[in-house]
């Protein structure tokens, strides 16, 4: 009995040690699909530039990934858009005829969006509630220029 428990615990080990090598094996050989990020780790100023640039235009008929991403609204031109940024949240937005628009919003990891008011309108807001507490932007335009709302601040 001690001869047939020693041999099928050896055949165990050997068939474990062999799927183990065919699998070190297959991952390398499939190489860093697998095991790294894809196009490799980015510097900061790659990010930059590929932020920087103008993004590609959407197949007609499809919609954002985001609900913050409007699927139809108001057009702005680029010169009238601006950005802004709370510890909550980030929102885009831009001077439209009817007044301030909402462009898009996104909540920082750990935030959401508790309510909003899109636009056009004199003024437009999104609240991003999190750990930190709320945090509401408002803006409006002035001289054709979306503008945080002194109230608001």
């Amino acid at each position: 009995m001690g001869r047939r428990t020693f041999l099928a615990v050896a055949g165990w080990l050997a068939t474990a040690l062999v799927a183990t090598v065919i699998g070190v094996a297959a991952i390398q050989l499939v190489g860093e699909s697998l095991t790294g990020t894809p196009g490799g780790v980015r510097s900061q100023e790659e990010v930059a530039r590929a932020l920087a640039e103008p993004t590609p235009p959407r197949p007609s008929g499809t919609t954002p990934a985001t609900p913050s991403s409007p699927t139809a609204g108001p057009s702005a031109e680029p010169g009238n858009r601006r950005s802004f940024v709370t510890p909550g949240g980030s929102a885009v937005a831009a001077c439209v005829p009817g007044g301030v628009w909402l462009v898009s919003w996104t909540p920082q990891q750990g935030y959401r969006v508790d309510d909003y008011d899109r636009g056009p309108d004199d003024d437009a807001e999104v609240k991003f509630v999190g750990p930190s507490g709320e945090y509401e932007l408002s803006v409006r335009c002035a001289n054709g220029v979306p503008v945080l709302d002194p109230d608001d601040d």
